[in-house]
């Protein structure tokens, strides 16, 4: 058996992949389109391995999305492409539209192609159908597993239960609008059309890997640069926040036994505003890294101007994938960012390299 994986070379999908290959022997095909945010050097370690085949290109590229599934034949594929910074989205919301909800359009039309001409029945069946290769799914197995982010419900006051599956959908930002689009077209292709599918909604990802552009990896590398640790208002956003080995474990288990059609809540029960988790980051570099002049690294801390649109609570309600798939992420928030930090610390070439070419001129376009 083999998986189709798209955004495979981003944060939370090179995370998976290699995750994924860590413990199984069951390939992965990667389809990411390598943008700015797309790193095969995340990959490295599977150079010459077998197991997984990259192919650049565009989930919006139906002529290759429908050659790699007759090719592969996957009994799954896993969506984690997207375009998935807020702020760029609100500087450049073009690119949001067209790869959140045109590109997942393209891919599940691709997809609902491939299944259609599936064989009926399950894998026990197979030895009542000796002239079907072994290796090759049948509709009743195969998934299409979509990756979304608790932003498309909206923000929370500080009182209000956190985000569950059936809270209503009130995205608001480019970002968030996008995501909410693409997760209605997933669900509209498996009422209409029966196309086995699952969603899950994340909260925030942290861990190895994670691009600069973000909070905390920009608050590291910025901290080791002696730059400014730009934080939004008044720091009180508040956040759950989820290891991103722990989002990963999720998402096999809600592929291993995730009812079709459901949508499951990925949290890791870490709410926090943005300001404390600034602050335990440069704890914990005072700590790992002090500053040559001995000088606690929060002195770098710079509040400014609040962005439009700015959501002031997210939290997840993970209780239906804790109570249905029996999962409980494996990290608290203190073990999980001390590895994140220690992760950066020792991966400074890593950091360096992302830094350079299209991220670089991206960054200079935006903040010149």
């Amino acid at each position: 058996m083999t998986l189709l994986v798209t955004g495979a070379a981003g944060f939370i999908g090179a995370n998976f992949v290699l995750d994924w290959l860590a413990s199984s022997q069951e390939p992965i095909i990667n389809l990411d389109k390598l943008t700015y945010a797309g790193n095969l050097e995340t990959l490295s370690s599977l150079q010459g391995d077998a197991r997984h085949v990259f192919v650049q290109g565009d989930i919006g590229d139906t002529e290759l999305v429908n050659r790699l599934l007759a090719e592969h034949q996957p009994r799954a594929v896993l969506n984690f492409a997207a375009e998935s910074h807020v702020d760029r989205s609100i500087y450049g919301p073009g690119d949001f539209i067209e790869t959140n909800i045109v590109g997942t359009f393209r891919l599940l039309e691709a997809v609902r192609g491939y299944w259609g001409t599936l064989p009926v029945g399950a894998v026990s069946d197979r030895e009542q159908a000796p002239s079907r290769s072994e290796t090759a799914p049948t509709r009743n197995d195969f998934r299409f597993l979509h990756v979304s982010t608790d932003e498309v419900y909206g923000s929370l006051a500080k009182d209000d239960p956190a985000f569950s599956e059936t809270h209503r959908y009130e995205p608001n930002s480019p970002y968030s609008a996008s995501k909410a689009a693409s997760d209605h077209l997933v669900r509209a292709w498996h009422h209409t059309y029966g196309l086995p599918v699952l969603t899950t909604n994340c909260s925030n990802n942290y861990g190895p890997y994670h691009f600069p552009e973000k909070l905390i990896p920009l608050m590291i590398v910025n901290a080791l640069a002696g730059k400014p640790l730009p934080v939004y208002g008044d720091g009180m956003q508040i956040r759950d926040w989820l290891y991103v080995k722990d989002h990963c474990s999720a998402i096999r288990r809600v592929l291993e036994a995730g009812r079709l059609g459901e949508t499951y809540n990925v949290g890791g029960w870490n709410e926090k505003p943005n300001i404390e988790i600034v602050k335990t980051v440069c704890a914990l570099l005072d700590e790992l890294r002090p500053r040559a002049d001995g000088q606690p690294y929060a002195q770098q801390i710079s509040y400014v101007t609040d962005r439009p649109g700015h959501d002031r609570r997210y939290a997840i309600d993970a209780h239906k994938l804790e109570a249905e798939l029996s999962w409980k992420p494996a990290e608290t928030f203190e073990t999980g960012i001390r590895k994140t930090v220690q992760w950066y610390l020792a991966n400074p070439q890593w950091v360096s390299n992302v830094q350079s070419g299209a991220y670089r001129d991206w960054v200079n376009k935006q903040y010149a």
